[in-house]
């Protein structure tokens, strides 16, 4: 894979965030992210695992199986299988869809037939489901095969006169609704190898240095000279990450998407928080008392008929609704 030199390049410490790519191939990528705070790196990681979109099979109608599978067994694993998502912003989310159901703008169909004719074991694949053409381009939802044999994922195996018949239905969605869309089998994210922060309190028996073994990443980072002073100020810089995709999306593809999906989040934020300035829409909403309320807001003493709070629903000075009390006088006591 190729990356433009700028971000690899020499940058100063001040300059902003700063990625440098040590491996990557189609579906791992190992970077480091400097010169950004904490909670920006593990949004990040959040994001790039739970929130960028992919396509994976969310309805399945099956009119025949005679395995010795359940069909929510079967269900269950188709969708499991990894479609390919590339190009994922041309299908739509069927929540936003102007159609009743699904329609090619907003999923991916899908259709598997299969049966044992002879004595033999027959194994069903993923090769085995055929993908139809209504769809926004022509390698959206593809089943993902990486193994040297082009098969892909086992769906079930067929004995002799066994039959399975099934049409799927695959739709785009994120991680944090169902573990089938996410885009990474793992993410691995670590700081400070050496522990200098001391945000780790390592359990050990005799030695931490044995039973603990550092990871690659501490020969990137000087360790903590003999008795030095701790530093309560210090934070974490370098954050390195370690992402492994399902064959999806491409590795790289993957953190830019998560990128551009935290872009829009924060988008998002700032807009609502802009609303009260004046910086986009005309949504105006409650304030405290004194900080010049619209026409609609009540100021905060007076009753819903308009009185000065100290007088009822029927205009008497605080009487009851029919002038006195049970007990004679209007509000007077009973004694």
């Amino acid at each position: 894979m190729e990356y433009d030199t700028i971000m690899d390049g020499e940058f100063k410490e001040d300059f902003g965030p700063k990625i440098q790519v040590s491996a990557a191939d189609k579906i791992h990528v190992d970077f480091e992210l400097s010169n950004v705070d904490l909670s920006l790196a593990n949004s990040l990681r959040r994001t790039v695992q739970a929130e960028v979109p992919t396509i994976a099979i969310d309805l399945v109608e099956i009119e025949a199986n005679t395995s010795v599978l359940a069909d929510e067994f079967i269900s269950h694993r188709l969708g499991l299988i990894p479609l390919d998502s590339r190009e994922i912003d041309q299908l739509n989310y069927s929540r936003d869809c102007d159609c009743d159901d699904h329609c090619g703008r907003c999923s991916v169909t899908l259709t598997l037939h299969a049966k044992c004719t002879t004595n033999e074991v027959m194994k069903v694949y993923a090769r085995d489901l055929i993908v139809s053409y209504d769809r926004p381009n022509s390698h959206i939802g593809n089943p993902v095969i990486t193994d040297p044999d082009r098969l892909g994922s086992l769906i079930c195996k067929l004995r002799k006169d066994q039959e399975i018949k099934l049409t799927c239905v695959a739709k785009k969605g994120i991680a944090k609704e169902h573990a089938k869309w996410s885009p990474t089998a793992a993410i691995g994210f670590e700081y400070d190898p050496h522990n200098k922060l001391h945000h780790l309190d390592l359990w050990y028996e005799q030695d931490p240095d044995e039973e603990w073994p550092k990871s690659k990443y501490a020969e990137l980072e000087e360790p903590p000279a003999e008795g030095q002073v701790f530093d309560y100020d210090a934070v974490p810089s370098k954050f390195y990450f370690e992402v492994e995709g399902v064959g999806n999306i491409e590795s790289d593809a993957i953190v830019l998407e998560g990128v551009k999906e935290l872009q829009r989040k924060l988008a998002g934020l700032i807009h609502g928080l802009g609303e009260n300035d004046g910086m986009a829409g005309e949504f105006d909403s409650p304030r405290s008392p004194g900080g010049d309320a619209p026409a609609w807001q009540d100021p905060g003493y007076t009753t819903p008929y308009g009185n000065g709070g100290g007088a009822s629903a029927w205009g008497g000075g605080a009487a009851t609704a029919y002038g006195t009390t049970p007990y004679g006088d209007s509000g007077a006591s009973g004694w």
